[in-house]
């Protein structure tokens, strides 16, 4: 490993008006994802950034009409990837309720955790190398648009550029000083019911309640999951019928499915597959299926030794480690065989909900961590 200088933090420190601005610069820029526009204006904004910070300009990689980007430095298999995405779960319109804020202890705004703050730091750490001489050849910067739908566009993308890496860094955020090392794996399935619609007063004995036959399922399919083994099998958004006077031929659920082995997804996927209504005439139709495969420690356990080191090396408070129930894009290249560490964006909490923040203090020497960690990196590293 080479000698990371403490002079890292310090200088980490002295951009910080700078980096708090570009926080906010890019959290003023709305981009929900499931608007590929405002996901395309974003992605405009943090090219902007990259090219003022780091005189660089990114390839725009435009997948079924959603904008991912792409700085890479210098070969076409880079040798450590950072992992980010812009797009956020927050509607258009929530900067009005919730506009960004600074106190100094806790950053506020749509999308400050979950994870335009790390979008940042992998920015500015970057530039922090570049600066210091630091030969950045071997980097490559990856910022997709579509994280939070499932990375249905960019997946292939993150595949292919760290396919031959010695490290890809997730830059989601953190609880404390934690990193993650593992996380869950993620299916998503809809189990819908076909009933048989009458009218609800003339002749309902004639129909087949299809919501009712749902609501015999719900219990069952909750069941799948195994507290023992971490597995959780969660009925979400329920839908059914058409009219106040119509026995529903139709209903439907959505289903949150997590586990911690592959083993464990592909059980419950088979078995969810497997259902039956226990109500005549009723028939259940199941879509979906497996998306993120778990993210098992394994993949993560040398770079997390690494970072304690790189952690000490800086005079910085040690990292712990994390094993969570989310999913990220770390998923998809621990599962390829990739060496994976998550969780190295912002330290905060609140992903997705009303109280999300980034804790201040910990941007510096976070920012500075993933500096050295990527030189760490590109330099190949000494055993141990």
């Amino acid at each position: 490993m080479p000698v990371i200088s403490p002079n890292l933090l310090k200088t980490t420190e002295s951009r910080m008006d700078q980096i708090l601005a570009d926080i906010q610069r890019l959290i003023e820029v709305e981009t929900p994802s499931e608007n590929k526009e405002a996901v395309a204006r974003g992605a405009e904004v943090v090219a902007d950034l990259i090219k003022e910070r780091l005189g660089e300009e990114p390839d725009v990689v435009v997948v079924d009409g959603v904008t991912h980007l792409r700085l890479r430095y210098g070969v076409p298999k880079p040798k450590v990837v950072l992992i980010n995405h812009q797009d956020t779960v927050w509607p258009t319109g929530t900067l009005k309720r919730i506009p960004f804020s600074n106190d100094g202890e806790k950053l506020r705004g749509p999308g400050v955790f979950d994870m335009l703050t790390g979008v940042v730091m992998s920015i500015h750490a970057a530039k922090l190398l570049a600066d210091a001489g630091h030969s950045l050849y071997g980097l490559s910067i990856v910022i997709t648009g579509d994280e939070e739908l499932g990375s249905i566009s960019s997946k292939d993308l993150l595949l292919d550029e760290s396919a031959e890496a010695r490290a890809a860094f997730v830059m989601e955020g953190a609880l404390d000083t934690s990193l993650k090392v593992a996380r869950k794996g993620t299916s998503n399935y809809t189990v819908a019911v076909h009933g048989v619609a009458s009218h609800a007063g003339l002749d309902p004995e004639k129909g087949v309640n299809a919501g009712i036959a749902l609501g015999l399922l719900l219990p069952e399919i909750a069941a799948l999951g195994d507290p023992a083994l971490g597995t959780t099998v969660t009925p979400t958004v329920l839908e059914g019928g058409n009219t106040t006077n119509t026995v529903p031929d139709y209903a439907q659920v959505v289903v949150d499915a997590r586990a911690s082995t592959i083993a464990e997804q592909e059980r419950v996927d088979e078995q969810i597959r497997a259902l039956t209504s226990p109500m005549t005439g009723a028939t259940v139709e199941v879509t979906g299926g497996i998306n993120r495969p778990p993210m098992e420690r394994s993949s993560a356990q040398t770079l997390f030794t690494r970072a304690e080191k790189v952690a000490g090396a800086l005079g910085i408070e040690t990292p712990t480690a994390a094993e969570v129930g989310g999913a990220s894009d770390g998923n998809f290249t621990a599962a390829a065989g990739i060496p994976t560490l998550d969780g190295m964006g912002a330290c905060g909490a609140g992903a997705h909900a009303e109280h999300e923040h980034a804790l201040v203090d910990y941007i510096a020497p976070r920012t500075a961590l993933l500096a050295g960690m990527i030189a760490a990196h590109l330099d190949p590293p000494a055993a141990g």
